[in-house]
């Protein structure tokens, strides 16, 4: 046995095929295995994993062929699995993926390769942190999985204040696939979301009054009965059981003050003469939102007359020609306010009133260079639901160099369903938040029997219901191009902040959530996306995409043709060469100016 590791140890040295794995990712070891890679083991709790008598270790291997499980053998393969939240299930799936690995060869003989190269620098390390690799060891591996200082692009904070610079590197709004977000604890972004909320508000109040006439005659004065309030909860109207108290005439009328102003300055007309801010000096907002308030949350009626029914008609028609967000923001001005840099949508909210959000502002709030705790950032109250369910889709992509940047997509996919039916009127996470951590608490409910109990679909049954919907063409038209243009954009204006290193790639999770038009929008992008299963789809997406990762980045230096499996080329930038030239000789010419 001895002999045979050290032929084997000796060949991968050679080849330099020695490799790090740190993290839950047993398919990763089983297909660098499988490619006659040698694995040198990481130390547990800092100590070096000692070895097992070969007649324990036979004897578990006997057990674990018979069914049994290997808790010692878990441990080698995730050591770090009893600090992550959910312990039990990555154990189960690592376990599982275990069994799957080629048994020819016994785990000890792996230990002793381990031993065997430890004094061998490995030329290929998977972590799932950096953090957790000898800073003096980490410039030696030749290929890494992960870049260094993400958080331009990683963090809710960072993609938020990366994007608002996009201007400087593409002529493209971000507006248009990126819903609208402030960093909280900072003063100017903070007022311009206050702005951003009251004339939300405001347009907001208009669709409302428009979508209130079309249950009654235009002009007349009776209120709606609370069953005919459409779209949001009404709580007072149900508890008192009476009519309202009237809402002050100018309501209305206000409101359409402030969007024509608010139009007006999109128009720039407020360069050439002193035309007011409509957010600061055009209306007492102190009044108008509580009003604003009965009417979105509380079902209080509104009444409008046929001129001013034309006029919110023409505005938001105006308007909407302006705002690319105008379709997604709905008429009930929700927020969702987020922690900067916590995943799997750990602390994550959703606010309707102004001072809500800002009293969590005053509790973060610091001075400028201090990163800040919050985002907030416009809900999108039009998505598209199957089976009206809420969903998003978590899509990777892989950067294999910054400079010049060059970006893979990979045509696979899968989509993330809530555990209860799409409502504006519950905000609670289990309509709203569709990542798998937030949804396992919800496992009993089930919003449609249609949906998947493990609510996970596949790209591929994604499309095959847009067909029976009669769009089959929307994935491949609208949705594909629209995620394939955002991650690229976001990857434009990030790529200077990103630790850049020659030899390392990262496989990347961006989140999108669709609207009722089909358009994608970006929500965050994730490093290091989780690959444990958590049904049958991903488990055999997350093993095709690091299958196909390995292709990409190991086997097609060796072999520029072989197949990279779901992996398309996204983007590879243009080498930029030199102008400059050995001995190149620099002269001005030309002559004094002389005085008259």
């Amino acid at each position: 046995r001895l002999r045979r590791a050290r032929l084997r140890v000796e060949k991968a040295i050679k080849e330099k095929k020695i490799f790090t794995v740190h993290g839950p990712y047993p398919v990763i070891r089983r297909l660098l295995r499988a490619r006659g890679w040698v694995e040198r083991k990481l130390p547990r709790n800092g100590k070096q994993l000692k070895q097992q008598p070969g007649d324990q270790r036979k004897q578990q291997l006997e057990k674990r062929a018979s069914g049994g499980g290997d808790e010692q053998g878990e441990a080698v393969l995730n050591p770090r699995a009893h600090d992550k939240e959910n312990t039990g299930e990555r154990e189960d799936e690592d376990k599982e993926e275990d069994q799957e690995q080629c048994s020819e060869d016994s785990e000890d003989i792996h230990d002793l390769m381990s031993f065997l190269v430890q004094d061998q620098v490995p030329n290929f390390l998977w972590t799932i942190r950096l953090s957790s690799v000898d800073q003096e060891l980490l410039p030696r591996i030749e290929v890494v999985n992960r870049y260094p200082r993400l958080a331009a692009l990683c963090t809710k904070e960072g993609l938020c204040q990366s994007l608002q610079n996009l201007s400087w590197f593409e002529q493209v709004d971000f507006n248009t696939f990126f819903p609208r977000c402030y960093r909280l604890g900072f003063m100017d972004e903070e007022e311009a979301f206050t702005e951003d909320f009251c004339l939300t508000a405001a347009r907001s109040l208009l669709k409302l009054a428009l979508q209130k006439v079309r249950d009654r005659p235009v002009g007349t004065e009776q209120p709606p009965k609370p069953d005919e309030v459409p779209g949001e909860c009404t709580e007072q109207a149900k508890r008192g059981g009476g009519p309202c108290s009237p809402l002050y005439p100018q309501l209305v009328e206000e409101a359409l003050k402030v969007c024509e102003q608010h139009l007006g300055v999109l128009g720039h007309q407020d360069i050439d003469r002193d035309t007011p801010l409509p957010c600061r000096t055009c209306i007492d907002w102190d009044r108008f939102l509580p009003e604003y308030y009965r009417v979105a949350h509380e079902g209080t009626g509104l009444v409008l007359g046929r001129e001013q029914r034309e006029r919110c008609q023409d505005l938001l028609q105006r308007l909407e020609e302006k705002l690319p967000q105008l379709g997604i923001e709905g008429n009930l001005n929700i927020w969702i306010v987020k922690p900067s840099a916590k995943s799997r949508g750990r602390g994550i909210v959703c606010a309707t009133r102004l001072e809500e959000v800002l009293e969590l502002a005053q509790s973060c709030t610091g001075p400028p260079a201090q990163v800040c705790e919050w985002v907030v950032q416009k809900y999108v109250e039009r998505p598209l639901t199957i089976f009206n369910t809420k969903f998003d889709i978590r899509q990777w992509f892989v950067v294999t160099d910054w400079k010049p940047l060059t970006v893979w997509f990979y045509r696979d996919c899968y989509l993330r369903f809530c555990s209860r039916p799409f409502s504006l009127c519950h905000l609670e996470p289990a309509r709203h938040l569709c990542n798998v951590s937030i949804q396992k608490r919800y496992k009993t409910s089930q919003p449609d029997p249609r949906v998947p109990p493990d609510k996970i679909w596949c790209n591929k049954q994604f499309q095959a219901h847009l067909a029976r919907l009669g769009r089959a063409n929307a994935w491949q038209r609208v949705m594909v191009p629209g995620m394939k243009a955002a991650i690229l954009n976001a990857l434009r204006c990030t790529r200077d902040q990103v630790g850049s290193r020659k030899g390392s790639f990262e496989l990347f999770g961006a989140d999108f959530l669709i609207g009722e038009d089909f358009q994608p929008w970006l929500l965050e992008i994730n490093s290091c996306p989780t690959m444990s299963p958590s049904s049958a789809v991903t488990r055999r997406l997350c093993a095709n995409v690091q299958r196909d990762t390995l292709r990409l980045v190991l086997d097609r230096k060796d072999n520029p043709t072989c197949s990279i499996g779901a992996f398309e080329l996204l983007y590879r930038e243009a080498a930029v060469s030199s102008c400059l030239t050995v001995d190149l000789k620099l002269m001005v010419t030309g002559c004094s100016l002389k005085k008259p």
